[in-house]
């Protein structure tokens, strides 16, 4: 059998020292009062000792992160990703996916998508949304100050863009104007009056769907050329085609406005000039630089 030194320097068989080691922990006793008791001077010797012996209960440290684990865990299974189970409780990912490796990944729901969609382009469409506005105001500085002669040309190309045209089947020279936007509008007015066309040659008719706020779009027109509500031509609606989807829907559709100069058949006779003047004058003074 073999004998054990213990620090007194008694030789003691090591089973009755096991035996001795054993019946001391079942008491209850820790591995330093155990030590002590029998005067074991190594922690190997005292391990040897009290192989296959469950320590007591009271003598296991209770872990601090155990009531965290269990939280993270509750929280994982109502569906929580990482990051939020993070700022939940304050603990390292690492640990958390230590925890809840065991449990399924819980399934997103179109709002917790949208939401992590929004997050992750929120800067850089903050970041464009600078860029573009930086853009603009670059530009319309650019632009400065309009000469009578630049108003003049820009105004027979908006007309000839947007406005009312005679055509060979259909001779019909009237000078009709219509756009949804009311910085054309006001750049339009203001070449009829470069032009010299009195205000009270000028008519004013809205045109808008059936559906809309009609009369909320009849004060904004007419505020914005600065006539009372009454002046207006009577408004044109627009019916409405169950076998489309409107787009153009909500507080900032406000229709068309149509503006006509009255006795205008002279004008649009020079408006056509004028046009047909730009488009050979282009093609005089830019053909060498065209390949023919």
């Amino acid at each position: 059998m073999t004998e054990t030194r213990r620090r007194d320097g008694a030789t003691v068989p090591f089973e009755d020292l096991r035996k001795q080691a054993i019946a001391l922990r079942q008491e209850g006793l820790s591995r330093r009062q155990i030590r002590d008791r029998l005067k074991v001077g190594s922690n190997d010797l005292l391990t040897r000792l009290l192989e296959g012996e469950p320590p007591p209960e009271w003598t296991k440290r209770p872990r601090a992160k155990d009531d965290l684990r269990a939280r993270a865990r509750e929280l994982r299974a109502q569906g929580m990703t990482y990051d939020q189970i993070q700022l939940e409780l304050g603990v390292s990912k690492s640990s958390i996916s230590l925890w809840v490796r065991d449990l399924p990944k819980p399934r997103k729901t179109p709002e917790q998508m949208r939401e992590m969609s929004e997050a992750r382009w929120a800067p850089y469409r903050r970041e464009m949304a600078v860029t573009r506005m930086r853009t603009k105001l670059d530009a319309k500085r650019e632009i400065g100050r309009m000469t009578d002669r630049e108003l003049f040309l820009v105004g027979v190309a908006l007309y000839w863009a947007e406005g009312a045209k005679s055509k060979p089947h259909r001779l019909q020279e009237s000078v009709v104007f219509i756009n949804s936007d009311p910085g054309v509008i006001q750049v339009y007015r203001a070449w009829l009056a470069l032009l010299g066309v009195e205000p009270q040659r000028i008519q004013y008719r809205v045109m808008i769907h059936e559906s809309a706020d009609v009369a909320s779009a009849e004060r904004y027109w007419a505020d914005l050329v600065g006539i009372e509500p009454a002046a207006l031509r009577k408004t044109t609606l627009k019916k409405h085609n169950p076998m489309t989807v409107r787009k153009n829907v909500g507080e900032a559709y406000r229709g068309c406005l149509i503006v006509q100069v009255l006795k205008g058949a002279d004008l649009y006779r020079r408006i056509e000039g004028w046009w047909y003047g730009i488009v050979l004058g282009v093609e005089r003074d830019h053909s060498a630089e065209c390949p023919s």
